[in-house]
């Protein structure tokens, strides 16, 4: 077997979903396994793993699942170790965790917005703090993180906390692609749209439209110049041409999925 990730180790987390179907880091799991990489697959919802697995077919046993909650140090001491025990190297990590929280600062209660900040943003320095000495002793190693259009602009609703960590995670890819540069260290960030996950169903629904599955999908089809959304699987693309050897001589910077919606003006 070959494919552009061929012999690599990836580390995904959020690789599970908050639902069946396309999540980003499910997509782009089995994307990385069917390019020849061995995915370290990580998510607090062991049992989300399982359609994980099942998507991957025949090389579901590229992926090793791992319970973990990125949000707290020591879980993510022990992933990492984890890992490392059980293939020796991390060539990728690939954060992908997230998910809003509706509200401005008046809005949203101070712990909301401590959990906002931690599992948007926390959690990626987290994995980066002990992921990147690894890398350093290798030479090398490819991270690429996962931000939001909410980061780059107003999408439709007010969610404050939630665009001011995934405009961080941006921020802390270049800075981080600067000072690791030097050790052949690449890093970064994938900038999904409103696409057509299982987030839409399982929470943004009920969050901003009563519920009602159809309509938010017509009011987030609507702000799409393409005039459909993609799905998991178009972030996954993105984030593995930016882990492939392709992007060689790509850092610092951002790939926007989003079917041109930040390029409209209104």
């Amino acid at each position: 077997m070959s494919g552009r990730l061929q012999g690599k180790v990836a580390i995904v987390t959020g690789a599970g979903s908050v639902g069946s179907g396309w999540g980003n880091g499910r997509a782009t799991a089995v994307a990385f396994v069917e390019q020849g990489a061995n995915v370290f697959a990580v998510d607090r919802d062991r049992l989300a793993l399982d359609e994980t697995l099942a998507r991957a077919g025949d090389l579901a046993d590229r992926i090793t699942p791992y319970a973990c909650d990125a949000t707290r140090a020591g879980d993510v001491t022990a992933m990492v170790a984890a890992g490392m025990a059980r293939f020796g190297r991390i060539d990728v990590l690939v954060n992908n965790i997230g998910g809003s929280a509706p509200g401005g600062p008046v809005e949203l209660s101070e712990a909301a917005w401590d959990a906002q900040i931690d599992l948007n943003l926390k959690s990626v320095f987290l994995t980066c703090k002990h992921v990147l000495p690894i890398m350093v002793a290798q030479h090398g190693g490819t991270i690429v993180n996962t931000a939001s259009t909410s980061g780059l602009r107003w999408t439709g609703a007010a969610q404050v906390a939630y665009a001011a960590a995934k405009a961080g995670v941006i921020q802390f890819s270049r800075v981080l692609a600067v000072q690791y540069g030097e050790h052949g260290i690449r890093v970064n960030t994938v900038v999904p749209g409103q696409l057509h996950t299982p987030m839409v169903e399982a929470r943004l629904a009920g969050q901003r439209a009563g519920g009602n599955v159809e309509a938010l999908l017509k009011q987030r089809v609507a702000r799409i110049p393409l005039g459909f959304m993609g799905d998991g699987r178009d972030t996954a693309n993105a984030t593995l041409f930016l882990a492939s050897d392709e992007a060689r001589f790509i850092t610092g910077t951002e790939i926007v999925v989003d079917g041109g919606m930040t390029a409209r003006c209104d």
